[in-house]
């Protein structure tokens, strides 16, 4: 190698040591959606909370409260090699299944609005259904590279993630969670997809997960009218529609630019859980479709860096930060999709979130999480392709 090729080997060399090791954009899009989260359940709690609570900002402040827990949380996670990620994801999914037992359990469950979700723990509690969505995740990841082969090739490989995946979906079902075991198993479905599973074999489970989770709600008579009554919810836009149809006159009122920030009307006790599962609803009322529109490309551009980076991940050898990646991009993408399209009338009725926005505790610590955790994917990511520039510009002198 000359001189000059030296110096311009070093040169790279030092420009790739100084880049950014954490991917910016995908930050930077996740703190703003953070920052207007806090910003409309602001907005949107403080009648209620002034009412119930005697405080107007009781929901902001317990939603602050979680994000700072979720940040602290994100940059403990992200200094965590994936390595050890990896050898403890059956052990993860054992203290899942756990939680979602112990939430089944009279005097450790505690019940609100006729479900079992959640555990005391003092002031807090925890909803065991939101970590256990992280457990799954990086239990298939790591299954999938155990048993790659044997998911692709044969039916034995492929049949014992869904048993288990099944087994959590079903003890969400007892809570009742709908949504969250139709988002889980979903996104099960995803990562084998991802995984190589056949074309024929995927597309024959998602037929029978659908059947099987249409009969689980044709047989409950609350599931069943919640499903339908979106169809038409001004058939009954006192009862069974009331929900959507608060929700509907607020994306009719938004327009293109929104009734301006804080003066939403359907937030004043007209639409039910507008700081929770329809709080996108208040949002597209006051910032209009030019706000919704964002939120939407926010997401969208989440999910396309989570694939992205896991497509390099991939590339470099790193099956585990590959489908690990590819399955936060799922649950994040689905669960945003499920709770717009709620809002908006396009899908029936669930007790979903939105991520990184909606009013929740337990949501947005998880979410941070999984936030973390794709950033650590591409810091290794950046690892790699440091340690092999040297390698390369070698081999081009030579």
């Amino acid at each position: 190698m000359s001189r000059f090729q030296a110096r311009m080997a070093a040169l790279v060399n030092r420009r790739a040591a100084n880049r950014p090791q954490f991917d910016v954009w995908l930050i930077g899009t996740t703190m703003a959606l953070v920052l207007l989260g806090l910003i409309m359940v602001a907005s949107s709690s403080i009648t209620v909370a002034d009412r119930v609570h005697s405080q107007p900002l009781y929901f902001f402040w317990r939603q602050f409260f979680a994000a700072g827990v979720g940040i602290i949380l994100a940059i403990a996670i992200i200094r965590i090699p994936l390595s050890i990620w990896e050898r403890s994801s059956v052990p993860l999914l054992v203290c899942g299944s756990v939680l979602l037992v112990l939430v089944l359990i009279p005097g450790i469950g505690r019940e609100v609005n006729g479900s079992m979700r959640w555990i005391g723990l003092g002031p807090v509690s925890l909803q065991s259904s939101e970590p256990v969505k992280l457990c799954v995740i990086a239990y298939l990841a790591g299954y999938l590279v155990r048993h790659g082969e044997k998911v692709r090739t044969g039916f034995a490989g492929f049949i014992r993630p869904i048993g288990v995946v099944t087994v959590i979906a079903g003890l969400l079902l007892l809570e009742p969670d709908y949504g969250a075991a139709v988002v889980v198993f979903a996104t099960a479905l995803g990562m084998l997809f991802m995984g190589g599973v056949p074309l024929s074999r995927y597309f024959a489970w998602v037929l029978t997960a659908v059947a099987a989770l249409g009969s689980l709600a044709i047989i409950s008579p609350y599931r069943l009218q919640r499903l339908t009554s979106f169809l038409n919810p001004w058939e009954d836009p006192f009862n069974s529609g009331f929900q959507l149809t608060q929700a509907l006159i607020a994306f009719g009122r938004g327009e293109w630019f929104g009734v301006g920030l804080g003066s939403s009307v359907q937030k004043l006790f007209y639409l039910p859980e507008a700081h929770t599962d329809f709080l996108f609803a208040v949002l597209a009322e006051e910032l209009g479709l030019a706000g919704s529109a964002l939120v939407i490309l926010a997401y969208f551009f989440i999910v396309w860096r989570s694939f992205v980076i896991a497509h390099v991940a991939e590339q470099a050898g790193k099956p585990f930060s590959a489908y690990l990646s590819y399955g936060i991009g799922l649950i994040i993408g689905l669960q945003a999709y499920i709770n717009i399209g709620v809002n908006m009338g396009v899908l029936p009725t669930k007790g979903l979130t939105l991520p990184l926005i909606s009013f929740g505790s337990n949501s947005m610590v998880i979410s941070c999480a999984l936030i973390a955790l794709l950033l650590r994917v591409e810091f290794e990511n950046h690892e790699v392709r440091r340690r092999q520039l040297p390698e390369a510009m070698t081999h081009y002198a030579a």
